[in-house]
């Protein structure tokens, strides 16, 4: 489903990048399955229903994607374990992957980033051609070097041919990407995650990512297992 706003001089289109399943316990953290089941009910796997969320803000100048959905390189044995039903992100929409010119990331977990490249002769080339990627700095490094907690969560697939042509960029801290859209740093989830702010027209609109990653996540004690700062994100959200 597409949905879309004009929010001043700047046109939103929410979109979706795919389905997929995780674990349900993992997603709920220290929340009882007898409280987080009855919210989201999990099939025999243990596994409950998710969306990979894309974000489109058409500027005057710009046309900003935040995240790119669940992408296309995927192996069997992972469609399988994460039940992954890819979508494009502009289908429904009346752009073209080369109408965008501004990728921003929250972070670099394979469900956010997987629509980053496509594959042209067995190699991932950038799926939108005329983007530059943006991205903290700190979660670069997390996906560059990880450590055995979060390295399932990071594909190089879908980011290191970006880093090593220099599309991807590090960005340090809280910065205007173009007129109007910011990025702010939350940590938490992981420790370079970030949140993404449209403002025009006297209106604001925030793309929380994992910071909130369902609506069923709103009270605050609602945090996830995979959160790597379960503190950070408890005070990001009170903030």
């Amino acid at each position: 489903m597409v949905r879309t706003l004009r929010m001043g001089a700047f046109r939103l289109t929410l979109s979706s990048g795919g389905t997929f399943r995780l674990d349900g316990g993992a997603m709920f953290g220290v929340v009882p399955r007898v409280l987080w089941s009855r919210l989201l009910p999990p099939d025999e796997r243990n596994r409950i229903p998710l969306g990979s969320n894309v974000l489109l803000v058409e500027t005057p100048d710009h046309l900003v994607m935040v995240d790119t959905g669940l992408g296309w390189l995927w192996e069997e044995k992972e469609r399988d374990i994460y039940a992954i039903q890819p979508r494009d992100p502009l289908e429904g929409t009346p752009y073209r992957p080369e109408d965008v010119d501004v990728v921003i990331l929250t972070h670099l977990h394979f469900d956010h980033i997987g629509g980053n490249v496509v594959e042209e002769g067995g190699v991932p080339v950038p799926r939108y051609p005329r983007a530059r990627y943006f991205v903290q700095e700190k979660e670069l490094a997390e996906a560059l070097f990880p450590h055995e907690r979060n390295r399932a969560s990071y594909l190089p697939r879908f980011f290191r041919s970006l880093y090593e042509s220099g599309k991807l960029v590090g960005l340090s801290g809280m910065v205007e990407i173009v007129p109007g859209i910011w990025c702010y740093p939350t940590g938490g989830h992981t420790p370079g995650h970030q949140v993404v702010t449209v403002e025009s027209g006297g209106h604001r609109a925030v793309f929380l990512a994992d910071l909130v990653p369902t609506r069923y996540h709103l009270p605050l004690p609602y945090i996830m297992a995979y959160d790597l700062e379960p503190l950070v994100t408890l005070q990001a959200r009170k903030v």
